[in-house]
């Protein structure tokens, strides 16, 4: 079966990298470094639970000073390393192909910890010192992350996880390629509630005030109840939802296998 890991694999590469990047620069002191809150951490897919890709911590890198950054190190994994990482509390986390899933020093790139599952590891999210992550075996996982300690895993029968959690207000969402988005207790794992549309959900689940958002391989893009996954809203593109929604300034924004990028905003305001 196709995958979106197959999909983003280029022909001819033997290995890939984990790459991290560290810059000197001028005027910067060891004070301010210490100063950066906790909060500069990236611990899920996206940044934050709403995808919006936007770090407002980060101050060290800019326009003016990005043109000089230099190796810190790389680590290779066993296979494509094509997983979005998380970083947290001086840990990336990250999944690859080969079925592991590894916790890397963010500092020296070497080896913390390695859990194998049964099949190939998506992106990952780190909220409250659990690391969650889906598996192309059927199974979403709940990791420690300081030890990579199992704490539980939720299957979706026989069908790949290749979506990426959000993680929010205890609970996690993923979607699988059994058509269906799962709301599930992240401390447990238990299933809270569940919605299944007409095909495969690759894109992984984006969550902001109350409501979760994802595309479908039915054509779909969704918005649904996050307490009881009811429906609230959809729209039918031209093809496939491989993409996940960014939600930003009232505005929802995602694209489609039709070519087209498509943004979505309540009549009468100004997006």
């Amino acid at each position: 079966m196709h995958t979106l890991f197959s999909r983003r694999m280029s022909i001819g590469l033997a290995l890939l990298m984990v790459l991290t990047l560290s810059l000197t620069l001028s005027g910067v002191t060891p004070l301010a470094v210490r100063a950066a809150p906790a909060t500069a951490n990236w611990s899920q897919f996206g940044y934050d639970a709403a995808h919006s890709r936007t770090n407002p911590y980060e101050n060290m890198l800019s326009r003016t000073n990005v043109s000089k950054l230099t190796l810190d190190w790389r680590y290779p994994t066993g296979n494509f390393a094509i997983s979005s990482p998380a970083v947290a509390n001086g840990v990336v986390y990250i999944g690859s192909p080969d079925g592991n899933v590894y916790a890397l020093n963010a500092k020296t790139g070497t080896t913390l910890w390695r859990y194998p599952t049964g099949g190939e590891t998506g992106s990952p999210a780190v909220v409250n010192g659990v690391v969650y992550i889906g598996s192309q075996d059927g199974n979403m996982y709940a990791l420690n992350a300081k030890t990579g300690t199992k704490l539980w895993s939720y299957s979706a029968g026989t069908s790949s996880i290749n979506s990426a959690p959000a993680v929010v207000n205890g609970v996690v969402y993923i979607g699988s390629q059994d058509g269906t988005v799962y709301a599930l207790n992240a401390k447990t794992g238990s299933k809270l509630w569940s919605y299944t549309t007409g095909a495969g959900i690759t894109s992984s689940p984006s969550v902001a005030n109350g409501v979760v958002y994802f595309g479908s391989e039915d054509f779909n893009v969704y918005a649904l109840n996050t307490k009881t996954g009811t429906r609230l809203w959809s729209y039918t593109t031209g093809n496939y939802i491989y993409s996940s929604a960014a939600v930003a300034n009232g505005v929802v924004y995602i694209g489609s296998q039709d070519f087209n990028v498509y943004a979505f905003h309540l009549p009468g305001t100004q997006p």
